[in-house]
């Protein structure tokens, strides 16, 4: 099957995201002449993959920096790591960092390439669904601090994003069970055609070598493409590509981390879907569509009783809030998002209610 490219339009310059199968031959494309020495950012698991890409783009100068799994990856220390290497190998703004790994590294791997020289190249290569689908489109970057997720980053847009189909062969299911959160949340904001599927064939849809699952990513993918491309800098429309993440981000904050996002963000849009229904916006059909859906993949929707006092405190600190005002992005119905802001508390505890365990 032939490549998918898929346009983002951002600032400065546009970007490719490549989808297909055994993309490793491209690298060298999109990296352009003038590079002369690579930094590869890799998880892992992923040192055998990232010597192959060393050895592929040779006579080029490459280096790898290993960096922890996950949410451990995306710290300063791990940052300085990263510009200590590319400091002692005197790295210039002619030369390229790539990202390869789940949504963490590609996350770093932006951050350092944005902050080195007030900005190098860098090629994004996820290799996990939620990086696929988010993490590595949009040219969001940014690193955790012990307040909370992504508070220091820059909107820095990659060269290109190659989505290699072939690197979820080797995803453990939870893990990719887990990312279809935010598959199901780009379903709910604009593509109903996504929960369609999965509603259809749970199976099928989640099947790693099948068409449907393709077709899903791809789907996911044109979403963010066009939502990103009309709104960068998250000014306007892209803030309702957080659609579950307010509360999602204060629970993976409250469990340090050991939530996988996905999971965070699924008990997230039902929470939003149970305040949209509080609020008169979401019918109940819609609501409980919320839970059919997630819960049909393994997804969870609910979280721990009595969680909602520090969850808020999470809350209200989290970038998306406005000075310690909440906001929460909320549905008319499907494709319909919206914004709430500074809902009643009195709400907010009526609605963790009917998620709470």
């Amino acid at each position: 099957m032939e490549n998918t490219i898929i346009r983002v339009e951002a600032q400065p310059a546009g970007y490719d995201v490549v989808v297909g199968r055994g993309l490793s031959g491209l690298v060298s494309d999109y990296l352009g002449d003038a590079v002369r020495q690579v930094l590869i950012i890799h998880q892992p698991t992923l040192a055998t993959y990232a010597e192959q890409l060393r050895q592929q783009l040779a006579p080029l100068t490459v280096l790898l920096a290993e960096v922890p799994d996950a949410e451990d990856g995306k710290r300063v220390e791990v940052a300085a790591f990263c510009w200590q290497v590319l400091g002692q190998a005197a790295f210039t703004r002619s030369d390229a960092v790539i990202g390869l790994g789940g949504g963490a590294a590609t996350d770093l791997a932006g951050w350092v390439a944005a902050s080195w020289l007030r900005g190098v190249r860098v090629l994004q290569m996820p290799t996990s669904l939620l990086g696929m689908v988010d993490a590595a489109i949009g040219g969001k970057t940014g690193i955790n601090t012990a307040e909370g997720k992504n508070l220091v980053g820059a909107f820095y847009a990659p060269a290109a994003v190659l989505v290699d189909l072939d690197q979820l062969r080797t995803l453990p299911h939870n893990e990719l069970i887990a990312s279809f959160g935010e598959v199901v949340k780009y379903g709910f904001i604009g593509a109903p055609t996504v929960l369609e599927a999965l509603e259809t064939d749970p199976e099928a849809a989640t099947d790693i070598a099948g068409p449907t699952m393709r077709a899903l990513i791809e789907e996911s993918i044109r979403l963010k493409a066009r939502v990103v491309s009309s709104d960068f800098r998250e000014h306007g429309a892209r803030e309702f590509l957080n659609y579950g993440h307010t509360l999602g981000h204060a629970i993976e904050h409250r469990e340090r981390y050991r939530w996988r996002h996905g999971a965070a963000v699924s008990v997230g849009m039902v929470f939003a879907a149970e305040l949209g229904r509080l609020l008169g916006r979401l019918d109940d059909s819609t609501v409980d569509r919320h839970r059919n859906v997630l819960e049909s993949i393994g997804l969870p929707t609910g979280y721990e009783r009595g969680a909602l006092p520090e969850l808020i405190d999470a809350m209200r600190r989290d970038k998306k809030a406005r000075g310690s005002v909440l906001r929460f992005v909320v549905l008319d119905s499907v494709g319909k998002p919206g914004i709430v802001t500074a809902p009643d508390t009195d709400l907010l505890f009526a609605a963790y209610d009917a998620i709470a365990e």
